[in-house]
């Protein structure tokens, strides 16, 4: 294995790709060659700009403005992760107060969203790396708060479809830009700590958006009630691109004036990838044909000629995607990792608001509430997975998704024994265990995927982590509703019998998790080349 596998170095000091240090050197026209090499253990503050590539790290002191910049970083990150799940127990008020919000509509809010979220990930990263981050986040923030205003206004079922598909690309644009400011502002067990309250961020609106979704429909009644959940984004997107303006840090001068390659092929190629493998997942219910299938042999056949077209057009220029960053274990590893932990994470609150509404007639308020310790759990453990991430390494992944498995599995059983209208209360102790696995799985995992990703690199690979929860999503809310829906054809609308065989398919996904964990741990020790910050 490679020198600089045998012991983790700050993302910043990973030596670049030749073909990186060539273009750069081409483009900023200064000499390159020995004077421009690096020790690759060299501490990140001790690294000069050379002429020929991109600094590995500001020669600057840390940004005295970084925390201040992360919360507005989480901001923006939190309103688009909230429109994920804050949607679930609004549905059925769209149903009954929207003209033309037919069931097909209704599902199109819902994939479409998550399909236009997809497709910019990649795309969205590569833009921010290349025009600078803060720029793409504003404005990923001012689309993401246009969009919102228009899905709260919208007068049918088609004008919110529409709106909700910009929502998604204004999302797919903001998000790697998070991933990528953590990256360029922070250091060490600094970065772990950010990485730790995003993670938080990411469980906690993902888990607390359904109790938002009720507390705006019960305040406003069925029938517009569910405008004010999009509404609600417009006063935090504003006051977070004041704040963007203000805190957020601009191009790093060691990048100024560098040109960056856009390869337009490559993101049409992988953009085609992404939306056909999504598709027949996310239209699973509705899209009732074998044929949809064929959408993932598109997929592949799309996939293949992204990885020939990377590799040709790499040698001479700059790739949106760096196909050598999956060389390194801890990226691979934690991309494969993310897909089939969120595949199997997601579809929990899916499952479970539609139970508690539809089997049990619980108030969209009531069954968000039933989320909130998953969401409290989630929150705490991030915050305390980023701080001893260093420690730990994917260790601590490995302890996350043991009690994840444990939670679900308690879900399962309260669901089987216990089905009645107090089973919110069951719910309690079982969630707020699978919160914390949660929060000890998703933060780390972000932390020690992106732990030898150039920072430079940060935003397209920021969206390839995202892309593969995307799709995790998509595959798991597929996998676990087609279950889920057939059991209640089967059984006549018996959610206690549904309930628990849809949540047997997510505890599959999340075993696979633990694996992936378990094979890195061993290989790591193994080979003396443990992941660490």
């Amino acid at each position: 294995m490679a020198a600089e596998h045998r012991r983790p170095v700050e993302p910043d000091a990973a030596p670049t790709v030749a073909h990186h240090t060539a273009h750069h050197a081409a483009s900023a026209e200064q000499p390159s060659g020995p004077q421009a090499e690096q020790h690759p253990e060299q501490h990140p503050d001790q690294q000069q700009p050379t002429g020929g590539r991109p600094a590995q790290q500001q020669d600057d002191a840390p940004d005295p403005n970084r925390w201040k910049a992360l919360v507005i970083c989480l901001l923006g990150g939190g309103i688009v992760l909230l429109d994920v799940s804050i949607v679930n127990v609004a549905l059925q008020s769209i149903s009954s107060g929207l003209s033309g919000a037919t069931p097909e509509a209704v599902q199109w809010i819902l994939s479409g969203y998550a399909l236009a979220f997809g497709l910019l990930l990649v795309p969205g990263g590569r833009l921010g790396d290349a025009v600078g981050r803060r720029r793409m986040f504003v404005v990923g923030v001012a689309l993401f708060t246009v969009a919102s205003a228009l899905c709260g206004f919208a007068p049918n079922g088609f004008v919110l479809v529409v709106a909700r598909l910009v929502q998604g690309l204004a999302g797919g644009l903001l998000t790697p830009q998070v991933t990528a400011l953590i990256q360029q502002l922070f250091r060490g067990k600094e970065r772990g700590t950010a990485f730790g309250l995003f993670g938080a961020t990411v469980g906690i609106a993902t888990a607390i958006g359904p109790l938002v979704g009720g507390l705006l429909i019960t305040a406003f009644g069925t029938e517009n009630g569910w405008r004010f959940v999009f509404f609600v984004n417009l006063p935090v997107g504003l006051v977070t691109i004041l704040l963007a303006f203000r805190y957020l840090p601009t191009t790093p001068k060691a990048e100024r004036g560098q040109k960056h390659d856009f390869d337009p092929v490559g993101i049409v190629l992988l953009g085609a990838a992404v939306v056909a493998l999504l598709l027949p997942f996310v239209q699973s219910e509705q899209w009732k044909s074998n044929a949809k299938w064929w959408l993932i042999v598109a997929a592949v056949v799309f996939a293949v000629l992204f990885v020939v077209w990377e590799r040709r057009y790499g040698r001479d220029h700059e790739p949106v995607v760096d196909l050598r960053l999956f060389r390194r274990r801890s990226f691979s590893l934690g991309v494969g990792l993310a897909t089939v932990y969120f595949a199997g994470f997601t579809p929990l609150f899916f499952v479970l608001t539609l139970a508690l509404q539809s089997g049990l007639q619980y108030s969209a308020l009531l069954a968000g509430v039933a989320s909130v310790p998953f969401a409290i759990g989630s929150g705490i453990a991030s915050t305390v997975g980023g701080r001893i991430v260093h420690r730990f390494g994917r260790q601590l992944i490995v302890v996350g998704t043991v009690l994840v498995l444990i939670g679900l599995g308690a879900v399962i059983w309260v669901v089987a024994d216990h089905y009645g209208p107090d089973l919110g209360w069951w719910l309690v102790l079982p969630l707020l265990v699978a919160g914390i696995g949660s929060g000890l799985t998703i933060s780390p995992n972000q932390t020690l995927t992106l732990s030898e990703v150039p920072v430079q690199q940060g935003g397209s690979a920021g969206g390839l982590i995202q892309v593969g929860a995307r799709v995790g999503s998509a595959i798991g809310i597929a996998a676990v509703g087609s279950v889920f829906y057939s059991s209640l054809a089967s059984t006549k609308g018996d959610y206690s019998q549904g309930l628990p065989l849809g949540l047997g398919v997510s505890l599959v996904f999340v075993a696979a998790a633990l694996v992936a964990g378990i094979v890195d741990v061993v290989v790591g020790k193994v080979r003396g080349t443990e992941a660490s910050v």
